[in-house]
């Protein structure tokens, strides 16, 4: 029997090498992926997620306006408790936002939003 348990904490050792292996493939992919996001990576995803969940301010963040994501994620969420109207409005400005965004050419996205630091539309 202690063969085989020697056996099993062998293949038990391994299978936890590969699973950090993997776990730290993994890391060092994310860490280029979103650290390392151009103008063009940050248009596309602030795009969509200023479509999708614009109520909430997503896109804000990820252009680094933190002041004006906090106001709009507060307003989308305190404005499910006015009968909706608050929420509706933010989620209309992020959408107008979104679509802006993924409209504009990657050079002036970049001037405007990035270098230019210009919060709203």
């Amino acid at each position: 029997m202690s063969e085989e348990n020697k056996d099993l904490g062998d293949k038990a050792n391994e299978f936890a090498d590969d699973a950090k292996k993997t776990a730290n493939e993994f890391t060092e992919g994310a860490k280029e992926a979103f650290s390392g996001a151009s103008g063009e990576n940050k248009k596309i995803l602030a795009g969509i997620l200023a479509i999708v969940l614009g109520w909430l301010g997503v896109h804000k963040f990820i252009l680094g306006y933190q002041k004006e994501g906090i106001i709009m994620a507060i307003c989308g969420v305190l404005g499910w408790f006015l009968c909706g109207i608050p929420t509706t409005i933010v989620g209309l400005i992020g959408l107008i936002e979104g679509i802006i965004y993924l409209t504009k050419s990657d050079e002036e996205f970049y001037n405007t939003y990035q270098v230019g630091k210009k919060p709203w539309f």
